[in-house]
Formats: structure tokens, C-alpha cells, sequence
């Protein structure tokens, strides 16, 4: 029998369950299946929220050839196997094709899961056929594809971000699961409790249907809290797969090295490693993690995260877990400050109230004579031509002149910081 994901994966886009703002009335890609004019897209979000099933409805809808390939396992050579049969289609329906109002409605579709994992010169065997419309490329990445897509096949494509399910979502799953596989449904099974299930699905639906199946599996005909919370911890594996290796443990990496405890930050990283986990990711995290929890407190942090990550792509995987290890003690010892993660977030509130302040005047680059005329750049003082490369002189919009942004915090490195600019500023220096 099919596991009970593959039996409940929808077969029509009204099937398709969340991602409204992608497939709901008059959103995009509802829009681009109507017309019949696809065009080449990275869908990228979480596991479990409908990625790869997004991209065989819209084949199935449109009735067009489906090539699929798995960037774990495919190469070079069987993309452009893929190029070939699409090429070889093309030139077997050309009077299909002339016939049409728009050519590209005939195309295949190659769908790439996990395209993140493609190298450089696999990505470039692409664009030839996505720029002449052999394929429409669909992608799918649980990565920020900005970091792991090349910038030419990302001109070429939309990219579109796919959310992990909500809580309606995730009860109107539950009850299509319950009332609509006729194996569960001939068990009699009641839920009487759903938190559990809910919670532990983390807006995955693969999870929430690996819960159920495991769980009505085990012979119960009554599931409360109870019920789900002993058999997961009895079968720690069985119901998350990638889900909690990339989410939960990144999450508990994190917060161990914000929580000074390397001990802890090392065991996560080591579960990650024996794991499998794509070490850039790691290290992405890292570098976030360095700007982020420690910042001012300790700038070299910053430094040490990018040198892990350079380290990294130099001397390739086991020995990458040594830079990795040795980052993640440092960051978890480092004296912690999120003043500039608060600074910049404030101050985008502001201009959230505030709006595009104008810039004041002796701050303006007067590049043309109309623009000296108007008094742009009239008044600016250059800092290096006074004592300490420093002169009191406004920054901010007018509105904002009083305003405070950034707050330092109680390390050392910040308090040097902020008595510097307590003595800068509070000098004699008229404004």
C-alpha cells in the first residue's frame, strides 16, 4: 500500500490545500494556469507545504509533458537527457506548436526539486533551454535561492515563496485525511485531541500525515495529546525526516550559541553533521548568528563566521566540520549584543511612520550646476578636515533630529564605543 502522503497528494488545483496567495482566486499562478502562459519559477519554502504537488497539478492541468529530476542525484548529463526528449518533442508537434496563439503554451516542463543542491555548471546547462523555451523550469528549494541560483537563471525565472501551512490548513488536512482514505476511515478512528498533532506538524502537512499514519498504525482508535506525544517520542524518526533536522535542530543550534552554552551548540551542530545537512547552511547561519546574537560585543565574530564559510567551500566535506566546530565555540562564547539587530529594526519602524523623509540639503551631491543653485551640498562640513576626522553637523531628516536609533549595551567593546561617541558629541563643537 502507498504511505498515506502519496495517497492524499491532490490531484487538482482545487484539491490543493493553503499558498492562497499563489493559487486562490486571482492570484498568480491560478492566473497563469487559466491563460495557459507559464512561465519558468522557483517555488521556495519550508518541507511539506506543497512544492513538488504545486508542480505536477499545474502539469496535469495544462496537460503538458512532466520531466522531474533530483538535484542529489542528477547530473549534468541527465539534464541534457531531459533537453533532448523536450527538443525531440518540440520537433514532433511542430504543426501543434505553429497552430498555437502563443508557442510557448506546448512547452515540457522540467521540474528540479531541491535545485539549491545544483552546482554552477548544472544550473548553466539550463539557461539555453529556459531562454528558448525548450522547457518552462520549475524549481523547488527549501533554500534562499538568491544565495544557492545562479544570477542568470535567476533573471530568467519568478520566484515565488510558499508558506508552512496554518492552523486552518492543517484541521482541514486532518479532516480530509479522516473522512476521505477509506484505510483509515474503515478503522473507526475518533480524534479527540488535536493540539498535539498540530504542534508537532510545524505547518508541514508530509508531517502532519506521517503523525496520522504512524499513529493509527499503532492499533489506537481513540488519539488525544497523549495519545501522539508517546508514540513520537517512542519513534523519534518516523514522523520528521528532513523537517526537524532543518528547522528544530537549526533552531536549537542557534539558541544554544545565543545562550553561551557551547556544549549544547556543538551537540546540535554534530546531530547536523551525522545528519547530512548541507554545511553552507550551517555556516549561512552562523554568519547570521554572529551579526545578529554577538555584533558590537565582538566584531571578530563576524569574521571568524565568514572565514568558516570560505573555509568551507576551500576544503570540502568531512574536513569542513572543523572550521564549522570551531566557529560555533567562538560564537558561543562570545559576549552577546543584538544592538544593531534593534537599531536597524527601529529605525524601519520609523520609516514605516514616517515615510521617505527628504534628504536635508548640505547632505545632497550637488553633480550639476542646477543643483548648486538650489543649495545642494551648501554647508556640509568634511569630517577629516578637523580634529579627531570629526565635526558636530546634522545627519538626520529634519524631523528626526533628536532621534536615537541605536542603543548601547553593557559589553566592554559597546561601552567603549558608546563613551567615544559620548565624547564626540558632547564636546564644545557647535553644530
Amino acid at each position: 500500500m502507498l504511505p498515506l502522503a502519496e495517497r492524499m497528494r491532490p490531484k487538482t488545483l482545487d484539491e490543493y490545500i493553503g499558498q492562497k496567495h499563489l493559487v486562490g482566486e486571482g492570484a498568480i499562478l491560478r492566473q497563469m494556469i487559466e491563460s495557459g502562459n507559464l512561465s519558468s519559477f522557483i517555488l521556495w519554502g519550508p518541507p511539506g507545504v506543497g512544492k513538488t504537488t504545486l508542480a505536477r497539478i499545474i502539469a496535469h492541468e495544462l496537460q503538458r509533458p512532466f520531466y522531474t529530476l533530483s538535484a542529489v542525484t542528477s547530473g549534468v548529463k541527465e539534464v541534457r537527457e531531459v533537453i533532448d526528449k523536450a527538443k525531440h518533442y518540440k520537433s514532433m508537434n511542430s504543426g501543434l506548436f505553429s497552430a498555437l496563439p502563443q508557442q510557448e503554451q506546448a512547452r515540457p516542463i522540467l521540474f528540479i526539486d531541491e535545485i539549491h543542491r545544483f552546482s554552477k555548471s548544472q544550473q548553466d546547462s539550463l539557461l539555453g533551454a529556459v531562454e528558448d523555451g525548450t522547457i518552462t523550469l520549475i524549481g523547488a528549494t527549501t533554500e534562499n535561492p538568491s544565495f544557492e541560483v545562479i544570477n542568470p537563471l535567476l533573471s530568467r525565472c519568478q520566484i515565488y515563496v510558499l508558506q508552512p501551512l496554518g492552523k486552518d490548513d492543517l484541521l482541514e488536512l486532518l479532516h480530509r485525511v479522516m473522512t476521505g482514505d477509506e484505510f483509515i476511515r474503515q478503522r473507526n478512528i475518533t480524534i479527540r485531541e488535536n493540539d498535539a498533532i498540530l504542534r508537532y506538524s510545524g505547518g508541514d502537512a508530509r508531517k502532519l500525515l506521517n503523525i496520522i499514519e504512524l499513529v493509527t498504525n499503532s492499533g489506537v482508535t481513540v488519539i488525544d495529546n497523549e495519545v501522539v506525544t508517546r508514540q513520537l517520542q517512542q519513534n523519534p524518526v518516523a514522523y520528521d525526516k528532513d523537517g526537524e533536522l532543518h528547522y528544530d535542530i537549526i533552531s536549537a543550534f542557534i539558541k544554544s550559541i545565543r545562550g553561551s552554552d557551547p556544549d549544547a551548540a556543538i551537540y546540535w551542530l554534530a546531530r547536523m553533521v551525522a545528519a547530512g545537512e548541507d554545511p553552507k547552511f550551517i555556516a549561512r547561519r552562523l554568519v547570521i548568528s554572529a551579526s545578529e546574537d554577538i555584533g558590537l560585543a565582538n566584531p571578530n565574530a563576524l569574521l571568524i563566521a565568514n572565514a568558516c564559510f570560505d573555509t568551507l567551500t576551500k576544503v570540502g566535506w568531512p574536513e569542513g566540520r572543523i572550521p564549522l566546530a570551531m566557529a560555533t565555540v567562538y560564537l558561543a562564547t562570545s559576549q552577546k549584543s543584538n544592538s544593531a539587530y534593534l537599531a536597524i529594526d527601529a529605525a524601519l519602524a520609523e520609516i514605516e511612520k514616517s515615510g521617505n523623509l527628504p534628504v536635508p540639503l548640505h547632505l545632497r551631491n550637488a553633480s550639476t550646476k542646477l543643483m548648486e543653485e538650489l543649495g545642494y551640498h551648501e554647508g556640509y562640513q568634511y569630517a577629516h578636515d578637523f580634529q579627531n576626522h570629526f565635526v558636530k553637523q546634522q545627519y538626520m531628516p529634519d524631523e528626526l533630529k533628536d532621534m536615537h536609533f541605536w542603543t548601547p549595551q553593557g559589553s566592554p567593546q559597546e561601552q567603549r564605543i558608546a563613551e567615544w561617541m559620548k565624547y564626540l558629541w558632547n564636546s564644545d563643537t557647535k553644530l
